[in-house]
């Protein structure tokens, strides 16, 4: 299968991701932390790069960051 990117962008979350991270006060060390504890292996770089809008996301993987900053999904994409 291949993945496609949309307007140069992999996904269309990662610039509301890092606000409400910097919001709950969290590091992307300390994001990657709790997925990690959450079964989900996502280090600092790729949170990084999810926030920067260059990595796909899965979605178990937006399921457990939105559970994290708690948020619905659909406020992550927007909606």
């Amino acid at each position: 299968m291949k993945i496609y990117s949309y307007n140069d962008r992999a996904n269309i979350c990662g610039t509301q991701i890092r606000i409400l991270r910097k919001q709950k006060k969290l590091s992307q060390e300390e994001l990657a932390a709790r997925l990690q504890v959450a079964g989900v292996d996502l280090d600092q770089k790729a949170i990084s790069r999810i926030e920067c809008e260059k990595r796909f996301l899965a979605d178990f993987e937006l399921r457990e960051i939105a559970r994290i900053l708690q948020i619905s999904m659909d406020e992550l994409a927007g909606r």
